[in-house]
């Protein structure tokens, strides 16, 4: 086949890179896990023999290692040293609460093994992937509880990436005159906790399952003892805790179908007061959902996986559902980092 014709095509170029993305990927994410960017950062313009010292490799797989993380350019070598470049020092070589360290990982180790069953899964209409995991539970997040480990390197992830996008979320004026916040699926509490350092009047309720909730134990509920509350249960089954003058949906509704968002969207308006206000805040894909590289991955990951359904609606999505069930006032904030889009709504 000649490919000459598609030189210089954009679409072509990166069907080259994506086609090798994968091998890729799995070369960052060792070179994390091994600390190499963490070593360089200390130590830059190391040669290869101060890398293999300190990472104990054979010296062959280093270097096959080393040449495949230079070819992303997160590593530059001169003259026979190594360093991070730019990207790779901000984003890889810290352990701080929003590291892209902790992202790459638990997608290493949760998201991008399932990928493999995408065929099946889509063909069966399920998430079939879901079967590498023990337990008879319907999605991914309960089947997580039954090991504690994997589960903490999945919420260090979304934790993580949250941290990525959640000032956007987090500085807007609608906030400031929220005083009690009903958080659902708020997880570990992280996108509360920022909140509330914001917002000083502001105090909130994570609403999730009761291993998640104990996550936050030692995080949100830990700095802030008095105003981010811990309430574990079943989002579905249980009634959500009255009180609230906002309810924040962050992260959690495009897990789910239409239906079942529908069921949450209703119960926040029954729990909320006349004035009260919703906020639907996550991933938008363009209206003729043909953009969105974030969004394309995480409903791929929802249906393959997680859940067997959902994707990152486009946020006309969650508008009409806001007004179906009851909600004036409705728009959307687009254009936020990483696709996001903030949707809101009142109780009237």
């Amino acid at each position: 086949m000649d490919t000459s014709q598609h030189s210089g095509d954009p679409v072509f170029e990166r069907f080259q890179f994506l086609v090798n993305a994968p091998a890729l990927f799995n070369a960052v994410a060792t070179a994390v896990e091994l600390r190499i960017f963490h070593f360089l950062a200390d130590n830059p313009g190391s040669d290869f023999a101060a890398i293999r010292d300190f990472t104990d490799m054979p010296q062959h797989q280093l270097r096959v290692l080393l040449q495949a993380v230079c070819t992303t350019g997160l590593l530059r070598r001169e003259n026979g040293d190594y360093s991070n470049s730019a990207v790779a020092g901000d984003l890889l070589a810290s352990d701080a609460e929003d590291s892209w360290g902790h992202i790459i990982v638990g997608w290493k180790e949760v998201y991008y093994p399932a990928f493999a069953h995408m065929t099946k899964a889509l063909k069966a209409g399920t998430n079939t992937a879901l079967d590498t995991y023990p337990g008879d539970e319907p999605t991914l997040y309960q089947r997580l509880s039954r090991n504690p480990e994997l589960e903490a390197v999945f919420h260090r992830a979304m934790s993580a990436f949250t941290l990525q996008s959640v000032d956007a979320l987090v500085e807007r004026e609608e906030f400031a005159s929220v005083r009690k916040m009903l958080d659902i699926g708020g997880g570990d509490g992280t996108t509360s906790a920022r909140l509330v350092a914001r917002h000083p009047e502001l105090s909130s309720t994570v609403f999730d399952m009761p291993s998640v909730s104990k996550l936050g134990e030692d995080k949100a509920a830990a700095v802030f003892p008095d105003r981010v509350e811990l309430h574990a249960g079943d989002i579905f089954q249980d009634e959500f805790p009255l009180g609230a003058d906002a309810v924040l949906f962050s992260h959690v509704l495009e897990i789910f179908s239409e239906d079942q968002i529908l069921g949450l969207m209703k119960k926040a308006y029954d729990a909320l007061p006349v004035g009260g206000k919703v906020f639907v805040y996550g991933y938008n894909v363009s209206d003729d959902e043909t953009t969105g590289i974030f969004g394309a991955r995480l409903g791929l990951y929802f249906n393959v996986l997680a859940s067997g359904q959902g994707m990152a609606y486009p946020a006309r999505d969650y508008e009409a559902w806001l007004r179906e069930v009851g909600f004036t006032s409705v728009e959307t904030v687009g254009g936020l980092p990483y696709e996001h889009g903030l949707t809101l709504g009142v109780k009237s």
